[in-house]
């Protein structure tokens, strides 16, 4: 079972974070645990609590890798951060790192997640080796219908008028089950049932982390996918109708480095059963 601590940042807020093993906090070996492994930083979906997924934990320990991760701002157990864009995912991400002894690490992101993976590698290209995100969103333009294929995009249609709109928004918002694939359900009713566990989880601490994601999502993220220079591996569901394929296109054509693997029959959740082969590519890297 992955470890868990608070982290205390310089501003007062406080991080919680997960380990499943390696060096102690305050260590120095980031590229390896203690065993000698690669060390995996993992960015949680909106909305999750943070802590590791078993199938992630799972693959990662096959391979012999260490998993790290962190809820964000309002998720888990962590402070809130007013008014956070995407890119200041980044300097959290290092600070737990350096709390866990990490130095250089892979970021691998699902859903709400892989933008802020992402913004680890922009900002720090000297700690993050690879990136591989899984049904991410792309940055917010007007250059192709971003809203286009979302089965559900109110909530994303408020965010672009601001937090307060989306607060609103949330007081009457529902679950529509037409945005999974009959596979997404196969998933979480299978091999990703923590993830719905999980997000079950994530409802004892409010709606905040949620919408605080969607308003950063919306809005400028604070650095270009041209900034992005290491290597990123973009994996999206042909049949995704939370994230259409459309976003995957976008990234590939504006990230410098970017493989993209289209995975013709999944949605937004069984796509997410390629995370053995993303390491693999990882690894490889």
């Amino acid at each position: 079972m992955p470890t868990s601590i608070d982290v205390n940042l310089p501003d007062g807020r406080v991080l919680r974070a997960h380990d499943t093993g390696g060096v102690a906090p305050g260590g120095s070996d980031g590229r390896a645990d203690a065993a000698g492994g690669p060390v995996l930083m993992w960015h949680h979906g909106s909305p999750q609590t943070g802590a590791p997924l078993a199938p992630v934990v799972a693959a990662a320990a096959a391979r012999g890798i260490r998993v790290i991760s962190y809820a964000r701002p309002s998720y888990g157990g962590s402070s809130p951060r007013p008014g956070r864009d995407v890119v200041s995912a980044a300097d959290d991400a290092v600070a737990v790192a350096d709390a866990f002894g990490v130095d250089t690490f892979h970021a691998m992101g699902a859903s709400g997640g892989g933008p802020h993976a992402l913004a680890g590698a922009a900002r720090h290209p000297d700690r993050v080796l690879g990136v591989a995100t899984l049904a991410g969103i792309a940055p917010f333009t007007d250059r192709f219908d971003w809203f286009a294929g979302m089965r559900a995009p109110g909530a994303l249609h408020a965010a672009r008028e601001g937090r307060a709109a989306r607060e609103r928004f949330a007081q009457t918002d529902e679950f529509d089950p037409e945005q999974f694939l009959p596979v997404d359900f196969a998933a979480l009713d299978g091999a990703w049932s923590d993830l719905g566990a999980d997000v079950a989880r994530a409802a004892e601490w409010g709606d905040d982390g949620l919408i605080d994601d969607d308003v950063a999502f919306a809005r400028p993220w604070g650095f270009e996918l041209a900034d992005v220079r290491v290597p990123v591996l973009v994996v999206q569901g042909e049949g995704d109708r939370v994230v259409p394929r459309t976003h995957a296109s976008w990234m590939l054509a504006h990230l410098p480095d970017a493989t993209l693997w289209m995975r013709l029959d999944d949605g937004h959740v069984s796509v997410l059963d390629v995370v053995p082969d993303a390491l693999d590519w990882l690894l490889a890297r």
